[in-house]
């Protein structure tokens, strides 16, 4: 009886010396072996795909004629940043009160003009395309600006701070992303990040591995709107062993410490 106890101690401790997470397993942008290396210092080209507008996206747009810009200045437009600014302080999404959202049929509702499809279409279509409509009811010339409301994203599973985030930028890497979900948990699969990625065609799984430099230069570096990433845990988490060497030794301890105790027990 005391052997087999002595046994089953003896297991759960190997168990837990070889699960602690390596260093090779949280280290991100590593130059992993078999992809070419790319130096520290070296120039990197990256792939950045050209967003087109769908379903739920939120559009702000920002209309002056002439005589505003005369009359105003860019004050008009200085108002609008301070009001991004405080909605932005308070966490909440200024744009989904103020900006305009594209339905199912790929339409934003603006005031006088009526619908604007923009669907499938950049930034800079969208532009034009309203720019082109207002021209209809506006004969003085016209400066259209447009852009998205925020970047959304969701981040779930092994991240310290998970949800859902709206951040006010026209561009934004993984690596921010996960930064504003507080960085992942040191038992996430970094090697096997999922990103779910909408298209207007419908959605695409991805697996991207945080640990290989080469990430920089593929299409999932930068985050587009609606992506959601999902971090898995490593199988330490099931297991239940430390994450680290000291947090090993101390399981390691309790673990000896409760069986001596058992053995003096049937001992006595």
């Amino acid at each position: 009886m005391i052997q087999r106890i002595f046994k089953y101690a003896f297991l759960l401790a190997f168990l837990g010396f070889f699960s602690c997470v390596s260093n090779e397993k949280i280290i991100y942008l590593q130059n992993l072996e078999g992809n070419q290396p790319i130096s520290e210092d070296e120039m990197i080209s990256y792939e950045i795909p050209e967003y087109r507008l769908q379903y739920n996206d939120i559009l702000d747009v920002r209309i002056q004629t002439v005589e505003d810009l005369i009359k105003n200045g860019f004050n008009f437009q200085n108002q609008q940043n301070n009001q991004m600014q405080v909605g932005a302080q308070g966490g909440g999404d200024v744009f989904y009160m103020t900006g305009y959202t594209v339905d199912k049929e790929g339409n934003i509702r603006l005031p006088i003009v009526g619908d604007v499809n923009v669907k499938d279409k950049t930034i800079e279509e969208a532009r034009v395309e309203i720019e082109k409509k207002l021209s209809q009811f506006v004969t003085s010339e016209l400066y259209v600006m447009v852009k998205l409301g925020g970047i959304r994203y969701s981040a779930l599973g092994e991240f310290r701070r998970p949800g859902k985030f709206v951040v006010l930028q026209d561009r934004m890497t993984i690596f921010e992303a996960i930064a504003n979900a507080g960085d992942l948990n040191t038992v996430a699969k970094r090697d096997e990040i999922m990103l779910i990625r909408q298209y207007p065609e419908g959605t695409k799984l991805h697996r991207v591995n945080l640990n290989d430099r080469q990430l920089i230069q593929s299409p999932y570096y930068f985050i587009q709107p609606n992506d959601q990433l999902y971090a898995e845990p490593m199988k330490v988490r099931e297991i239940g062993t430390g994450e680290n060497a000291v947090q090993t030794f101390v399981l390691f301890t309790s673990v000896l410490t409760t069986t001596l105790l058992v053995v003096n027990l049937f001992a006595n």
